[in-house]
């Protein structure tokens, strides 16, 4: 407490310092903030007051990688977690879960890994469906997911089952998520194999690249978090048919991968300003309301 007191006191004395190291001072703190819960900002560049930790071992989970310190969400996403995990071993998915990374103690930029989880309302699961929920603390660090996407990511391996599918669906009817990240092949092969009548909640489900071991769950802000900032709904979303199975889903496995060859008629613009990247933000990229979680007990 002493060491974080006196590092936030010459960090934050200090503007010109200050500006350069948002993700190395939420990287620096070891507990949450003791404020009420509110996610702050949007899911990647934001903070998080009071957020709650995962235990590292529960009936039905187990969080993964505990060296990295990032078993803490807002209390809406932990308790769906455990309703999650709770699923997960009713419908045969091994014991529960094996859970990554959720956000920092107080979320925020981090120093390495993910451009979103800042806010408390994004979490890493992993495709492993568990064997054990006693994993020692080393084996937690040693043991990996498993792919579900082949090398050449147009399709499934035959690690994809059928409960994976079950999971999924699950997690997307309930209320309280927003969107869910897999990788392309995952969501090819679940509109292929959704029966036709339901497939609605499949439009939560997102192709996004690099998850091939583990879903990303990304859920709503809560009622009442003033700060948080929710994302504008897609056009899927908004059409009363959408499953995000169209067409444009091929685009993924297709010119994703094969990008088409310019024709050299579109010139660079050099002096486009270049999009900073999550480690590159300040303090004042942030949400003004950050620099109070930082400095709160």
């Amino acid at each position: 407490m002493i060491f974080r007191t006196l590092f936030l006191t010459l960090v934050l004395a200090a503007p010109a310092q200050a500006e350069k190291l948002a993700n190395r001072l939420f990287g620096a703190m070891d507990a949450p903030s003791s404020q009420d819960a509110m996610p702050i900002g949007s899911y990647a560049k934001g903070c998080a007051a009071g957020l709650v930790e995962l235990p590292e071992t529960g009936p039905t989970w187990q969080a993964m990688r505990l060296s990295r310190n990032r078993n803490y969400g807002h209390p809406m996403m932990i308790q769906f977690l455990v309703d999650l995990s709770q699923t997960a071993r009713d419908i045969g998915y091994g014991q529960g879960l094996y859970i990554g990374d959720i956000s920092q103690p107080r979320g925020g930029p981090m120093t390495s890994g993910h451009a979103s989880h800042q806010i408390g309302l994004d979490a890493d699961i992993w495709m492993l469906p568990p064997r054990s929920l006693s994993l020692t603390k080393a084996e937690r660090e040693d043991i990996s997911s498993i792919p579900v996407r082949s090398a050449d990511q147009r399709s499934v391996t035959e690690n994809w089952t059928r409960v994976h599918h079950r999971l999924l669906k699950e997690a997307a009817l309930d209320a309280r998520v927003d969107r869910i990240f897999v990788a392309a092949a995952v969501k090819i092969e679940m509109c292929k194999t959704a029966k036709r009548a339901d497939k609605k909640w499949l439009q939560k489900v997102r192709p996004v690249a690099g998850h091939d071991t583990h879903f990303h769950v990304r859920l709503k802000c809560p009622k009442g978090a003033r700060l948080c900032e929710t994302q504008t709904p897609t056009v899927a979303e908004l059409s009363k048919n959408g499953d995000g199975c169209d067409d444009t889903l091929m685009w993924w496995v297709t010119d994703y991968l094969n990008p088409p060859k310019s024709d050299g008629k579109k010139p660079r613009n050099e002096d486009a300003p270049r999009k900073k990247g999550p480690r590159e933000f300040t303090m004042a990229d942030l949400p003004k309301q950050c620099g109070n979680v930082l400095a709160a007990n």
